[in-house]
């Protein structure tokens, strides 16, 4: 299969969060707390699968208050944190949803991500990704993790799905008007 069928099977877009989400950069606070910055376009990405609905989730190997709030302002429905293998929950995900691998995207940036990246339906990962990483991966992003790598690899499923921005646009703007967006 190509990468193109590879995309129009896809219902589920799973995701990874330091050096994927964000560009791996953690500032610790005094008080301990970690300090991660996302970059809005990735955000706005997430949504757009939603908003044609495909599903969307996060499975990281840290854990993160500041995470969770942002998971949750997104309304992605899946958040697994803290988690060293990655591979189980995929398991779990799939055994949990009815979807088969086929029907799950997966991106990331680092050796804890080969598990997924290797059993997904597609996988990609972002420019600045480690070598095994990119090696396994279907796709390779042109962006770096935390530069919109997360929203060019949801843009690419939503074309090849059919989906023009005029649709997801006047989605989009209904949201606004009825004052449930707020990423």
């Amino acid at each position: 299969m190509d990468l193109r069928e590879k995309a129009a099977c896809i219902r589920l877009i799973l995701m990874d969060v330091d050096g994927t989400l964000t560009d791996g950069t953690l500032t610790v606070l005094p008080d301990g707390e970690e300090l991660k910055s996302y970059h809005v376009r990735d955000g706005m990405g997430i949504l757009m699968a939603q908003l044609v609905g495909i599903e969307t989730g996060i499975i990281t190997g840290k854990t993160s208050g500041a995470l969770e709030k942002r998971a949750s302002r997104l309304k992605m429905k899946h958040l697994y944190q803290g988690i060293l293998d990655k591979g189980a929950v995929l398991q779990k995900i799939l055994s949990d949803t009815g979807l088969s691998s086929e029907n799950v995207a997966y991106i990331g940036d680092d050796l804890g991500d080969l598990s997924v990246i290797k059993s997904v339906g597609l996988s990609a990962a972002v420019a600045d990704a480690h070598a095994l990483v990119k090696k396994h991966s279907h796709m390779i992003c042109s962006l770096r993790g935390g530069a919109g790598a997360v929203r060019e690899f949801i843009e690419f499923i939503l074309e090849v799905q059919g989906y023009h921005w005029e649709s997801i646009e006047r989605k989009f703007l209904s949201l606004e008007r009825s004052k449930t967006f707020n990423p």
